[in-house]
């Protein structure tokens, strides 16, 4: 006599018992790591890769272990430590939100998701991530490979459309039941989004729920939206910028436009780009006309 084909793990389910074995071995997913690292952490990630992020996360926690240690130094100091890791203003914004964590909330990160919301630079996505992985809370979150799986998986598409409200709904109902698994669940999806459901060409034969995927069970259609852009780095105001940037954080005195002058050949974007820093706080003009990293 056959045996009966015991049935399918849900969705959810089977992704967090892929993540058990697939998980990459992040500093900020140990066990015990507080919401303040998981903040940092979420904060460096936008829009930059886990290799360059490590690194300086490490020496950020070890320089600055709580809040009110960030809250505590120059932001200037601050800029210079954030290094290479791309759009600065981060920096700022995340001494802003240890300033306003130390004074606000006694020096502890707020666990509530309104709270956290409101906290300078820290969205509707950063902010769940903070609640779910800092505190443990059962929160849909929601980043752009997790819509890239959403959008396979539940939808048929190749590619995420424009972010919409629902898809805290979507990916909220494919979590397990289990509250500690649902925790889990959020994180996995989206390492799987990272590692497997990538853009472009996925990863299909090693999905775990490649037999449940909408898009594949469709036949894999193309991505029927505009092209996707590649954002171009070289000879953009944002290069500029960094090379600007670059000067000063070698500098430990304020310089003249002279050695920024070097920095970048074409005087008219490098004015502009100049211009554009010292609107958003990131350098400084002193009084008789040199330029630094804000005091």
């Amino acid at each position: 006599m056959t045996s009966p084909t015991a049935p399918e793990a849900p969705v959810g389910e089977a992704i967090v018992d892929w993540y058990a074995s697939a998980a990459r071995d992040l500093p900020w997913r140990v066990p015990g790591v507080d919401a303040w690292a998981v903040l940092v952490s979420e904060v460096m990630l936008q829009q930059t890769p886990v290799a360059r992020v490590e690194p300086v996360w490490r020496e950020w926690m070890a320089r600055w272990p709580r809040p009110a240690d960030l809250a505590a130094e120059p932001a200037g100091e601050v800029i210079r430590a954030w290094g290479k890791l791309g759009y600065p203003r981060r920096a700022l914004r995340l001494r802003e939100a240890a300033v306003a964590i130390t004074e606000r909330h006694q020096g502890v990160v707020p666990a509530d998701v309104t709270a956290l919301e409101a906290l300078p630079g820290v969205g509707t996505y950063t902010a769940r991530a903070v609640a779910c992985f800092g505190y443990g809370q059962r929160q849909p979150v929601v980043d752009t490979n997790v819509r890239r799986v959403v959008a396979r998986l539940v939808h048929g598409r190749a590619e995420a459309a424009t972010a919409r409200a629902a898809d805290l709904q979507d990916i909220a109902a494919l979590a397990p039941e289990d509250h500690d698994r649902a925790v889990r669940f959020s994180v996995a999806v989206m390492e799987l989004g990272a590692l497997v459901c990538v853009a472009g060409t996925p990863r299909c034969g090693v999905c775990p729920v490649r037999d449940r995927c909408a898009w594949r069970l469709a036949g894999s259609p193309a991505h029927d939206g505009p092209p996707r852009r590649v954002q171009k780095f070289a000879g953009t105001d944002r290069q500029v910028r960094g090379r600007l940037l670059d000067v000063l954080r070698a500098a430990r005195e304020p310089v003249d436009a002279a050695a920024l002058d070097i920095a970048w050949d074409d005087a008219v974007q490098r004015s502009r780009c100049l211009d554009s820093l010292l609107t958003d706080g990131l350098v400084e003009q002193t009084d008789d006309g040199l330029f630094r990293l804000p005091a």
